[in-house]
């Protein structure tokens, strides 16, 4: 039996991951969504806004106080930065680390720093809001495979995301290459991952491509379908079926 720790990105908390618990719990598994601090339930005053570090901390401290092993750490989005870092600090309790259209970690760069054109337009939101980046609107998920009422969801579930978490630095201990790992790229976010997860894929010995018909949130609009990845992630090899990989 294997113990999925998810994790979502942005302004969103472990309610994004109801439809996927429930298929993982229902094949056998155990699955434990995760609520980073300041998101959803945690939600905090500005003044006790969490760094990355904290949302790094958050998801070590999940897997030592629920005693769990064979561990498949999952982030989406934003939370491949502090799942990526939690992924190697959790050592032999690992089984896989599954990033879900996901940014990765990079020792000493940032969330924003991946951002070249974006990465003002993101600070200054921060500074306009009190240190929390707001949430999307709903004409922003146009054209990502979901439905009116999954869109609601995430709307209703949305909360101002913690602006430190996404300035400050990670920080790796040895290369994220070496990490066995699975990537699911949302096709329609766009056809190929990113540069740095290409590099990483072409490098890592235990690194896997699976691609998915959806948009950039598939836990709503393809829960499925990512169950499915998520449990091949879970066998011995974590390689993807025939059919799924990019």
């Amino acid at each position: 039996m294997t113990s999925f720790v998810l994790v979502a990105g942005t302004w969103l908390g472990s309610s994004a991951w109801d439809e996927v618990a429930g298929e993982l719990r229902a094949a056998g598994h155990d699955a434990h969504p995760l609520t980073l601090s300041g998101l959803e339930e945690k939600r905090e005053t500005p003044a006790a806004a969490p760094g990355q570090q904290t949302h790094v901390k958050d998801i070590v401290d999940a897997v030592d106080r629920l005693g769990l092993r064979d561990v498949v750490l999952v982030g989406h989005s934003y939370s491949g930065i502090p799942v990526g870092q939690a992924a190697e600090r959790i050592g032999a309790r690992l089984h896989r680390v599954v990033f879900v259209d996901a940014n990765v970690p990079a020792d000493g760069e940032s969330f924003v720093s991946g951002w070249p054109d974006g990465r003002a337009m993101v600070e200054a939101a921060i500074a306009a809001h009190g240190g929390f980046w707001p949430p999307l609107e709903a004409a922003d998920f146009a054209g990502q495979g979901l439905t009116d009422g999954q869109t609601a969801r995430i709307l209703a579930a949305s909360v101002p995301h913690p602006g430190a978490t996404l300035t400050e630095p990670a920080v790796l201990a040895r290369p994220l290459d070496e990490l066995p790992a699975t990537y699911v790229k949302c096709l329609l976010d766009g056809a190929e991952p990113g540069p740095a997860v290409a590099e990483l894929l072409a490098t890592g010995p235990d690194w896997h491509l699976t691609t998915l018909d959806t948009g950039h949130w598939p836990m709503f609009s393809a829960p499925s379908a990512l169950t499915r990845v998520l449990l091949d992630a879970a066998a011995p090899t974590g390689a993807p079926t025939p059919g799924q990989r990019g």
